[in-house]
């Protein structure tokens, strides 16, 4: 199954976006859900992740203190709240979880 991740955007330097991923029970449930995202010539690399049933979150350095990982398991649906963005910041996000197949992913433009 792909998780198609959801709510990109434009954004000016300093705006908010927030963005969502809506999985199967079956793949949500007692999980390690998690963001990534590959900016242009970079290679993809982890964001956040939240274990689904605790809620315990990890966050890479690059943002942390300014995006936050929630989860809401009547929805099974993550949620990357993203404030303070950076044109750095710049890139396709995806939701997966581990062995997962990767989705289209949604484009966020942060511009300066």
């Amino acid at each position: 199954v792909q998780l198609q991740a959801s709510g990109g955007g434009l954004v000016q330097a300093g705006g908010s976006l927030r963005l969502s991923c809506t999985a199967p029970g079956s793949i949500f449930t007692d999980n390690f859900m998690g963001w990534y995202r590959q900016a242009p010539g970079k290679q993809r690399e982890l964001v956040a992740i939240i274990i689904t049933s605790s809620g315990k979150s990890t966050y890479a350095d690059s943002v942390k203190g300014r995006f936050t990982i929630t989860r809401d398991n009547a929805k099974n649906t993550v949620y990357l709240q993203m404030n303070s963005l950076k044109p750095e910041d710049t890139a396709v996000y995806y939701c997966n979880v581990p062995g997962g197949v990767w989705g289209k992913g949604t484009q966020v433009t942060v511009s300066s």
